[in-house]
């Protein structure tokens, strides 16, 4: 037989596009439409229906950027359709390419009821299946006319990004607006031929099955007749039946469907456009549920479950529904899909605290599954974290968008740094938005790295992003390949019943240790630089907030916050998701970001004022220093108060023989040359020399910064290739506090003012950069004459370890990470730590010195970058750092410095004796939180850790009157598989693994 494979494929391509696809809708009668323009931020729904509209006819433009527009479309199905399938089409203008990032629409009764979204894939509304005809249609639209920000074009810098900029130039064209005529047959003839068309092109060219396919679509395409498409879709179903019922092999691959919406919190749009979004796909989705009886729909988020039910109660109930009868199921388990390298100990904590909370009490349902498939990369402790909330499973996708490396796995056991091990999935099919295309689904099976011993994978369907979720097309195509012969089998099911299957699959999985690294958005560490400092004064602030007001409510009766805490702790989680701590969203999003967080810091001090105020006593009787951090600081003990110390010496300031100035206290001697660079930090303790020979520290450094795509995600390797060494200075001079150098330099448009003081034998290093610099990296490196294969940062619950070195692809990827409070480089005997209290990106390297072959290791932290999209603006304006350098630091030091520079002491008038109402004996054990408890009971939970990667037996003692104590999970619900530590005299004895997280609930 000659091949004529090419030729028939081609036949398919033309017939489906310009006669088959038309088809559906065979006859059509235009809608009357009528729009009125919502000044300002969207209205209410009653606000939007009842409003004036003026005519507006299709092809007309409409819509400011982030403007609302409410349509009303009206008509009469005509009387010769009766009997038949009708349908509302509804076009605002929409690019189907581009769903969930363009306009969208809300459609409503006229009672305000919602009937469902539009967006892209989503254009029709059911009017009757089947129609008696003369029936009057009238439906409402609330369309928003988000502007498209990621373009054919991406990453150019636009001013579309936030609403004080953006303009009022209409973005879109009304399209179609029109009552037509349904063909279900037409359209199911169009899902045949566009799964076995899709499973065709995947399968080999000299299989058997190829060929058969090709033959029976060509025999379709035969028997329809393309002057009467609707006539004859019948007959070419007819054709198809038979391949499409021959079942799969029993080898081919399982994959569950799981219906799904990743609807970013915030990214190129608003939290509140977000709101919006989430009615949209929601209303969808119940809607769905309601047609197709085997489907199942998921969604994580518990934020967005709230918003549906303050803002969409109608929504709400339909939700509420559909979860009721198993097929709308939460999943995930956290407040957001946040970041999970960059939030802190307890607040990553709290995101599981929160968000199990939220679907246990709206619901009675409890997630085992963590589901973040967007998340950019995975921080070592996170683990732990997850079994402490009661969960065992992870699922994410994001990891195959690596660079370098492709990562082994696709069901495995994830180990963190404290031994502690999670079931986890990645999708073979390397997409949250599956639509089941035939090319998704073969690259599934093709790609899934365990064959041979495992069997099942996910594939998350549904447009996402910007949502819209599962269309009626998914689930019509994911019926055809249950079981269809040459492809994987798909069945739709909800995390948990895949997870239990692969589990049962899969016995025996391969085991990862440590981080889940992403190589790709490293940059993501630094951008947004007072949206990262927003979050971790935040933290900090909570952290204050809950134990003075604990303490205050134990000691003096004062009343505890509970709602304002919930409220507050629930603001900051969800800035913390993906885009918005990352630094990765429009310039509308970090500008809210940045009030938002403002507000939060005015009403955390306002807390942790009064209750310190509570507890001190007499106000004209002196003057007490509060110091919430977990270790005792200047004779005051760890998370309680005392009388003012004799405060510490200023370092003695000397001039420099050589020029500049010497800085000495003692334990300490800083030499700062006439540059200002650090040129020596000579460890008096231990006779050492921090600083590299030659090499001058506190150096700051600028690169370009021009990835070659993901501007504000991404800093590209070779950034490296060029470097400008920022040596010149306007001044270097004595400073305005005793004992400190000032330091002055300008660059470009951009000016950094440095303060240095040695306190303490450490070296503190305050900056203030006014940065007005475009696609520029700047760097603060502390080359270190330290000997060391591998450095230790700080993560959640401990730290982790990366290699300085390159020997790998795997440990060259690394080339920019995350740390919290503290970096730590050592070797055997001596190390120096660098602690900071906001940034979190930063590279090791090593180097050899060419005069005696020893090995230096130089630390840079990322201070700024300025990424021109999505916010053309980002980061410029003045900013504000504070690091310390800290020569002969253990690893016990750098916990303990970094835990100081991130909770100043507070001075508060008063004579009170406040002590602390917990104290533990070893400082290897760090205190996180110490809070009542959420239920209200007026227990005391404490949570800590051992924090130096070592075995630790202490004692807890409580300051207050227990009567006794459990274990509990994260919930503060005792574990039933773990004894209670022995209550003695209000003392429990403890004994911990590394980095072994244990909460405790004290009854009173």
């Amino acid at each position: 037989m000659h091949d004529d494979r090419q030729l028939v494929e081609a036949r398919l391509k033309r017939v489906l596009d310009e006669r088959i696809r038309p088809a559906v809708y065979p006859e059509s009668v235009p809608l009357e439409v009528a729009v009125w323009h919502a000044p300002g931020e969207p209205v209410p729904v009653a606000e939007g229906l009842s409003a004036v509209p003026e005519p507006i006819a299709v092809g007309d433009r409409w819509g400011a950027p982030w403007g609302t527009s409410w349509f009303t479309v009206t008509g009469t199905v005509p009387a010769q359709w009766a009997g038949r399938s009708v349908e509302a089409v509804l076009d605002l203008g929409f690019d189907e390419n581009m769903p969930g990032f363009q306009c969208e629409g809300l459609v409503y009764r006229p009672d305000g009821t919602p009937v469902k979204g539009l967006n892209p894939r989503n254009q029709w509304i059911r009017v009757g299946a089947p129609v008696e005809g003369g029936e009057e249609v009238r439906l409402h639209i609330e369309a928003a006319s988000n502007p498209v920000i990621l373009d054919y074009h991406p990453f150019v810098p636009t001013k579309l990004g936030d609403k004080e900029t953006a303009g009022t130039e209409p973005q879109y064209r009304l399209a179609r607006m029109d009552l037509a005529i349904f063909d279900e047959t037409v359209w199911q003839l169009v899902i045949d031929l566009e799964v076995l068309g899709e499973l065709m092109a995947e399968l080999p060219v000299d299989s058997a099955r190829r060929w058969e396919l090709l033959r029976a679509v060509e025999r379709a395409l035969d028997a329809i007749d393309l002057q009467d498409v609707n006539g004859t879709a019948a007959a070419g179903r007819a054709e198809l039946a038979g391949v499409l019922a021959t079942p799969a092999a029993p080898s081919a691959h399982r994959i569950s469907a799981v219906g799904h919406a990743h609807i970013d919190s915030a990214w190129l749009w608003p939290l509140r456009e977000t709101v919006r979004k989430v009615a949209r796909t929601t209303s969808n989705m119940t809607a769905l549920l309601e047609d197709e009886p085997d489907f199942v729909f998921a969604m994580s988020q518990a934020q967005q479950w709230a918003w549906v039910k303050e803002h969409r109660p109608e929504v709400w109930a339909r939700v509420v529904k559909a979860v009721a009868e198993g097929r709308f199921v939460p999943t995930g388990g956290m407040w957001v899909e946040s970041d999970t390298n960059m939030p802190g100990s307890e607040a990553m904590a709290r995101q599981f605290v929160h968000g199990k909370r939220f679907f246990l009490d709206e619901f009675g349902i409890e997630n085992d599954e963590v589901w973040l498939p967007d998340t950019f990369g995975f921080a070592a402790g996170l683990p732990q974290i997850i079994k402490a909330a009661g969960s065992k499973r992870l699922l994410t996708q994001k990891i195959s968008w690596s660079q370098v490396n492709t990562f082994p796995h696709h069901t495995f056991l994830w180990e963190g740094i404290d031994g502690t091990r999670i079931f986890t999935h990645f999708p073979p099919v390397d997409t949250y938005n599956c639509s089941m295309k035939g090319s998704e689904i073969a690259h599934a099976a093709r790609n899934f790295k365990d064959k041979g011993v495992a069997r099942h994978s996910l594939a998350p369907t549904g447009w996402g992003d910007g949502g819209g979720g599962t269309t009626r097309e998914m689930v019509a195509k994911a019926a055809r390949l249950r079981d269809l012969e040459g492809s994987a089998t798909v069945t739709w099911e909800t995390p948990a019943d895949f997870f239990a299957k692969a589990e049962a699959d899969y016995p025996n999985p391969p085991v990862w240790v440590g981080e889940l690294y992403l190589e790709l958005h490293r940059a993501t560490l630094t951008s947004q630089a007072k949206t990262k400092q927003g979050n971790r004064r935040s933290e900090s602030l909570l952290r204050e907030a809950e134990l003075w007001a604990a303490t205050a409510a134990v000691r003096a009766g004062h009343p505890y916050p509970y709602e304002q805490l919930d409220r507050i702790w629930k603001t900051v989680l969800l800035h913390q998701f993906h885009d918005i701590l990352p630094g990765s969203s429009i310039a509308w999003v970090h500008r809210e970001a940045e009030k938002t967080y403002t507000a939060v810091a005015a009403e955390l001090n306002d807390l942790i004022d009064a209750a310190q105020r509570a507890l001190a006593g007499n106000p004209g009787s002196g003057e007490l220093v509060f110091n919430a951090a977990p270790h005792a600081r200047n004779g005051v003990p760890a998370g309680g108060a005392a009388a003012v110390a004799a405060p510490a010496l200023a370092a003695e300031l000397r001039t420099r023989d050589e020029g500049g100035y010497v800085l000495d206290d003692g334990l300490l001697r800083v030499e700062i040359d006439g540059r200002g660079l650090v040129v020596s930090a000579y460890d008096l303790r231990s006779q050492r020399e921090t600083v590299a020979p030659g090499q001058a520290a506190n150096l700051l450094q600028i690169h370009p910064d021009f990835p070659n795509m993901w501007d504000a995600w991404d800093v590209d390797q070779f950034y490296r290739n060029t470097v400008t060494d920022l040596v010149e200075a306007a001044e270097v001079a004595p400073g305005e506090e005793p004992g400190s150098v000032r330091v002055v330099r300008s660059f470009g448009a951009s000016r950094v003012t440095q303060l240095l003081t040695v306190k303490a034998g450490r070296l503190d290093i305050r900056t203030e950069v006014d940065w007005h610099e475009t696609e520029k990296f700047l760097k603060l490196a502390f080359p270190l004459d330290v000997h060391a294969d591998r450095y230790a940062s700080e993560s959640q619950y401990g730290h982790a370890y990366r290699a300085t070195h390159t020997n790998t692809s795997w440990e060259a990827a690394k080339f920019e990470a995350c740390n919290h409070k503290f970096v730590h480089v050592e070797e055997p005997g001596w190390g120096v730590a660098l602690v900071t209290d906001s940034t979190y990106g930063h590279d090791v390297t090593r180097a050899v010195r060419a005069s005696d072959s020893g090995t230096t290791t130089t630390l840079r932290v990322s201070l700024l970058r300025a990424p021109r999209f999505p916010d053309p603006e980002t980061d410029q304006g003045v900013h504000r750092f504070r690091h310390a350098l800290v020569p002969g630091a253990t690893i016990g030091d750098a916990v303990r410095e970094g835990w100081f520079i991130n909770l100043p002491e507070r001075r508060v008038p008063g004579d009170a004796v406040i002590a602390p109402l917990v104290t533990v004996d070893d400082d290897a054990v760090v205190v996180t939180a110490v809070k009542l408890a959420d239920d209200g009971s007026g227990d005391v939970v404490v949570r800590f850790h051992e924090s130096r990667g070592g075995r630790a037996r202490a004692r807890l003692s409580t300051g207050f009157a227990a009567t006794g104590v459990a274990v509990t999970d994260l919930l503060e619900r005792p574990l039933a598989d773990v004894a209670a530590p022995e209550l003695t005299d209000g003392s429990v004895a403890v004994s911990l693994r590394p980095f072994e997280l244990v909460t405790l609930r004290f009854s009173r």
